[in-house]
């Protein structure tokens, strides 16, 4: 779904334009509110870094090859036996470390930020600031509360463009092979995360037809 939207495409024809040079490193933060009851560690890496490991591969081009799971100290917030928040790290094909910092039970809103830092420069999503306001000397604007409040318009744009695909006969959105891909990471993720330090991706060759 982050595919389509409108703040992460303007960031990918960024990136694709070569203006910044080659990404060097990937900062991601992914926070709720609260996580709902049942939410367990490795739910962490498989229902939220799921994610980041997804956009990772399509912001940058290149595939996950290595997955480290830092786990600081458990937030008060974090319901006892979950250890949240985490700080999991990537490293990529082309040779760009990617962390993605996720918080489940922040307690102040729900936030997906991502900043790119390339050879030339940087390019940052996700602030949301629609709308500032200035005010008795305080500043500030409001933070989404859940994932369809920030990522609405980018549902209805998944679902349009494959109802237009489907229209015109072809297919369009992540392939089988993206699915398999984030899968093998998302198991790396749940390895890193149980037995610590730094697990390789078990990665088939890519089929030639995927090209």
């Amino acid at each position: 779904m982050r595919r389509y939207d409108a703040e992460y495409t303007q960031l990918k024809s960024l990136l694709e334009t070569g203006r910044l040079g080659r990404p060097l490193m990937l900062h991601n933060r992914h926070r709720n509110v609260s996580a709902p009851p049942g939410f367990t560690s490795e739910m962490l890496i498989s229902d939220s870094v799921v994610h980041e490991m997804d956009i990772t591969r399509w912001l940058l081009g290149q595939e996950i090859t290595a997955v480290t799971v830092l786990k600081p100290t458990p937030s008060g917030n974090a319901p006892q036996g979950v250890q949240d928040p985490q700080l999991v790290l990537f490293e990529t094909s082309g040779g760009a470390i990617v962390d993605v910092e996720i918080n489940v039970n922040c307690g102040f809103g729900y936030q997906v930020q991502a900043e790119v830092v390339c050879e030339r420069g940087t390019a940052r999503i996700g602030d949301g600031h629609a709308l500032v306001t200035n005010m008795a000397g305080h500043w500030g604007g409001t933070i989404a509360q859940d994932f369809v409040e920030r990522f609405e318009d980018a549902y209805d744009r998944q679902m349009q463009a494959w109802v237009d695909a489907t229209r015109r006969g072809e297919v369009t959105g992540p392939s089988a092979w993206d699915g398999y891909a984030t899968t093998a990471i998302v198991d790396a993720g749940i390895r890193a995360q149980k037995e610590g330090g730094r697990i390789e991706v078990d990665l088939l060759p890519r089929p030639p037809f995927y090209n």
